[in-house]
């Protein structure tokens, strides 16, 4: 008889039927189902049957054998790289192990994120988790072997499957009361354009209720940050197609083989770095005593989770060059790229803010390297032909590119909103610095689908740091700030960064913007109607040069679509007219938003300039890309 999957999975599946079978015989589950049937309107038994399936498609557990076999076929799949984790980090999470379930969740950069965390846990000593991973990538045999390893399928779509959710809330909230590890992304999905995507709050959700009704106390969350010094390359493409819209490739056994053998070429390092742990039922108490509700406490849960992911994420020298190359428009000598990265090598080091391997920024071998490991991978082209070598973007490359400068735009974009508010009181003659703490709310409340923020008053402490680091003193947030005081901070400063970091977010709003203000206002349009539109609209001003060709990003135009969802300009039970005058105001508040952004460009030219003794030339040619 032939090896099928059939054959496999009954050779292998024994502990987890076990459980399962426990499960659904219990009083609980005919008590729940029988109120889900009543709520749904069906049969009892219909529910209980359909429930019972699901729970035997999500069941999982941890054969010794395969789980060895797993290990090999992890090793081989990262053999590209080297897989990095503190090996204190790890003592300390280890002895967290001991007592507490952990809830780990990662950022999500690739396919890879599964192979290399999970083996390097149980290697360090971490009881085996269970992983919840789409079930797109169950398939036979990696559905199979990955099953037996821990890993539990997911489906993404149950909009229209109720039985399935409730399904998937009992699974989660059995784990959650036995202590198991569990680890997912808080993502929900790879991210396409190299930042922390927004959080997802379905699964986090079954945890926090199950949490709250075991009252457990010995539930951690725990942020893991995920971070490659290069993608596989082959990856990273189709993420950059699938962000401009391409549709998304099946995943099965051809696209496997075709993704493994893709996997050759070393690209470097992979960093795991884990976050200060959230004591969940503590803080589920804390804001339930600030009278919030369910759907807030998730919300609020998630939100310090990603705080915390963002802030164990270092920044990689690829981030660094990329910065660099982004932002001269032009090919560069090391001397040029190392003059470049150096000013954000002392920001980082003010702020303590920690480059991934204990990279020195500052060392030109460091940025050699860096800039010989990009060239090998095609991401960056090199030419030695005249006096001096010179780096340049590759062809259809500077969206890459923009994927590893992003992996580092959350410890910059607060910079970047300073240098708005400062320019802001520039621009304001007789005006104090109130106006540009307004101005630096209106940004928060703009970017707040795309960016973590931080409390309005721990929003005003970062925004205090910042203007120290970049004025090299403390300045009291009692004393005045005039126009002189602002520009003489913006110009002594040598790291400049609005136009590299916010431009690109704020050119994908305004493509939405100018698509909605040329929308009849009681239209109603499909989202994903919509994001094609933009994504066309998009295309003809990035070769117009009226916007960042990286701003032509399905995912960008998603948030964007958030953003406008949230301030009502897709409302059309509202008077058509009320929705066309915020429409236009969004178009006014983003132009000017541009202009500044243009201004602050200028300035952080004029500084490279002077910092690499070397005038910037005009726009780059294609031969310098």
């Amino acid at each position: 008889m032939g090896v099928t999957r059939e054959r496999i999975d009954n050779l292998i599946h024994g502990e987890d039927r076990a459980g399962i079978d426990e499960l659904v015989q219990s009083d609980e589950f005919g008590r729940d189902t029988s109120q889900l049937a009543s709520e749904l309107g069906r049969d009892v038994a219909e529910v209980r049957d359909e429930a019972e399936g699901y729970l035997r498609e999500m069941a999982a557990s941890h054969v010794p054998l395969v789980v060895r076999a797993w290990h090999a076929l992890s090793a081989w799949m990262v053999r590209g790289y080297q897989v990095v984790v503190d090996d204190d980090d790890l003592a300390k999470l280890r002895a967290l192990d001991r007592d507490h379930g952990l809830i780990l969740l990662i950022s999500h950069r690739s396919y890879l994120d599964q192979f290399s965390l999970p083996p390097r846990l149980l290697q360090g000593g971490i009881t085996p988790t269970f992983g919840m991973a789409g079930a797109n990538l169950d398939f036979f045999p990696l559905g199979t072997l990955a099953r037996r390893s821990g890993f539990i399928p997911v489906r993404r779509s149950t909009g229209d499957l109720p039985v399935y959710r409730w399904s998937l809330r009992a699974m989660v909230g059995r784990l959650v009361s036995r202590g198991q590890n569990l680890i997912w992304s808080i993502e929900g999905g790879r991210s396409r354009t190299g930042k922390l995507r927004p959080p997802r709050y379905g699964l986090l959700r079954y945890v926090t209720d199950a949490v709250e009704s075991d009252q457990s106390r010995q539930t951690l969350a725990v942020p893991v940050s995920i971070l490659f010094d290069q993608l596989p390359l082959h990856e990273v493409k189709l993420m950059v197609e699938e962000s401009r819209g391409l549709p998304k490739k099946p995943e099965n056994l051809r696209w496997l083989l075709s993704y493994a053998r893709g996997l050759r070429q070393r690209l470097g390092r992979i960093y795991i770095n884990f976050g200060a742990p959230v004591p969940l039922y503590e803080r589920i108490e804390a804001l339930r005593a600030e009278g919030l509700n369910d759907r807030q406490v998730v919300e609020r849960v998630a939100l310090d989770i990603c705080h915390r992911l963002n802030r164990a994420t270092p920044v990689t020298a690829t981030a660094a060059v990329s910065v660099a190359m982004l932002g001269e428009d032009r090919s560069l000598t090391l001397d040029e790229v190392s003059a470049t990265v150096a000013p954000l090598a002392r920001y980082l080091r003010a702020r303590g803010w920690p480059v991934a391997g204990g990279a020195d920024l500052t060392e030109r071998a460091t940025v050699s390297q860096t800039l010989h490991d990009l060239v090998g991978s095609g991401v960056l082209t090199r030419y030695s032909g005249g006096t001096e070598t010179v780096w340049g973007i590759g062809q259809d490359q500077h969206l890459i590119v923009s994927v590893y400068r992003n992996s580092a735009i959350h410890v910059l974009f607060m910079r970047a909103i300073v240098e708005l508010a400062l320019l802001e009181i520039v621009r304001t003659p007789g005006m104090t610095k109130r106006v540009g703490w307004e101005r630096a709310l209106e940004i928060r409340e703009l970017l707040k689908f795309d960016f973590f923020f931080p409390g309005r008053d721990e929003y005003a402490e970062e925004i205090w740091r910042e203007i120290a680091i970049m004025s090299g003193h403390e300045h009291d947030p009692a004393a005045a700030m005039g126009p002189d005081d602002a520009e003489r901070i913006l110009r002594q400063s040598d790291l400049i960064v609005a136009d590299l970091v916010l431009r690109p977010f704020i050119d994908a709003y305004r493509v939405l913007a100018g698509e909605l203000e040329i929308l009849d206002p009681r239209a109603t349009v499909a989202e994903q109607e919509l994001l094609k539109r933009c994504l066309r609209l998009g295309r003809q001003w990035s070769l117009q040069h009226r916007i960042t060709e990286e701003s032509v990003s399905g995912e960008m135009f998603s948030t964007a679509v958030k953003m406008a969802r949230h301030r009502g300009l897709l409302d059309t039970e509202a008077p058509a007219e009320e929705v066309a005058q915020r429409r236009r105001a969004l178009v006014t508040e983003l132009d000017g938003l541009q202009a500044s952004i243009e201004e602050l460009g200028r300035i952080r030219r004029g500084i490279s300039a002077q910092t690499s003794g070397v005038r910037p030339p005009g726009p780059a040619t294609s031969a310098d890309r």
